[in-house]
């Protein structure tokens, strides 16, 4: 991957925005596009949509998430501690003693999500699993009034993991999910040069991870033809992950594009068309139910849109540190590119034999 776009990739996952707070975001992700688009609108959610070649007379929505799972807070006790909620789907275990920050109106106040230490606990308390109602951030606060000063209830909370490139051409950091489909969206805005037939939407939808409510509003105001999700899903090339039950999928082998009946067959058959073509790698999964990301309710938008949903390989989903292959990264905006410059006015997306 280009330093430029590695750069680009980087201040996404280290901005900061959880289901609901996602303005700053999304000013990373129009900052990226504008100069591209022909148009670039916020909804009333909070969704951005750039779109390259208005007047085309076919409309394709791309769709990546802004928001990454996160907390908030919930009460300030009478010692300064904040006590929290999540906002997104957590696993208790990887929440303990991570660096956070708490965005208050101030700015982001640094702390550590706190736990009784094992010396302190008996032989039965060490044996059972954190609960979310058990965990605390402190702040460094003397007393209620001093963290009320500057915390509010209802301020965010999110992981404080920086972006940082590992061995063998990977990186870790949190959020990936999904900051790596707002850059494979803006990435292709910005790549798919001229001559094209469709119009293409590039969407920034908010609040995925509590219900996929962005795209679901972002796709009935642009009533498109033709929609692809682009999310994460999960690698199973590391330990104890059953391939059987899971599938085989790796990173640095390519994006990954969905089968089942939430995808359009006619459109999955033109991204392995094209891929091919143009000797970009890629993988397969398959889901036999309506998945859980905005394909789900991109698909069944008004009338019905002919639906693809491609991912990205990750290890460690929904942790501070998530990892992918840079690689897969490239490749996946490669096929977007390829995909959307292949879409003629004549398609038609209906299934058939």
């Amino acid at each position: 991957m280009e330093n430029e776009r590695k750069d680009y990739l980087k201040n996404l996952v280290e901005t900061h925005g959880t289901p609901g707070y996602e303005e700053r975001v999304q000013a990373v992700f129009r900052g990226r596009i504008e100069a591209v688009c022909d148009s670039v609108t916020t909804d009333v959610m909070g969704s951005v949509t750039g779109v390259v070649n208005s007047g085309g007379a076919v409309r394709i929505m791309l769709d990546g998430h802004s928001d990454e799972i996160g907390f908030l807070v919930n009460y300030i006790d009478d010692n300064g501690y904040l006590w929290f909620k999540t906002s997104g789907g957590w696993d208790t275990e990887v929440v303990v003693s991570q660096r956070v920050l708490v965005h208050t109106a101030d700015g982001p106040i640094p702390g550590v999500i706190g736990k009784r230490a094992i010396h302190l606990m008996n032989a039965d308390d060490r044996k059972k699993k954190s609960e979310i109602e058990n965990l605390w951030v402190d702040i460094g606060a003397h007393d209620k009034e001093e963290a009320a000063k500057h915390v509010k209830v209802g301020d965010p909370i999110t992981m404080d993991a920086p972006f940082r490139e590992i061995l063998g051409g990977r990186a870790v950091a949190k959020s990936f999910d999904n900051r790596v489909g707002l850059f494979a969206v803006s990435e292709t805005l910005r790549n798919l040069g001229k001559d094209l037939e469709a119009a293409v939407y590039g969407v920034s939808a908010v609040q995925e991870e509590i219900g996929l409510r962005g795209a679901r509003t972002a796709a009935y105001a642009i009533d498109p033809q033709v929609g692809i999700a682009i999310d994460v899903t999960h690698a199973t090339d590391y330990p104890d992950i059953s391939k059987k039950k899971h599938g085989d999928v790796v990173l640095g082998g390519g994006p990954v594009i969905s089968r089942g009946p939430n995808i359009n067959t006619k459109v999955y058959r033109r991204l392995i068309e094209v891929a091919e073509a143009e000797s970009i790698p890629y993988q397969l999964e398959a889901d036999g139910t309506g998945t859980p990301t905005d394909a789900n309710v991109i698909q069944t938008t008004r009338g019905g849109v002919a639906t693809a949903l491609v991912s990205l390989p990750l290890r460690y989903m929904h942790n501070p540190c998530e990892m992918l292959h840079l690689d897969d990264l490239d490749h996946l905006v490669d096929l977007l590119v390829a995909f959307c410059r292949s879409v003629k006015v004549s398609d038609d997306w209906t299934p058939s034999i």
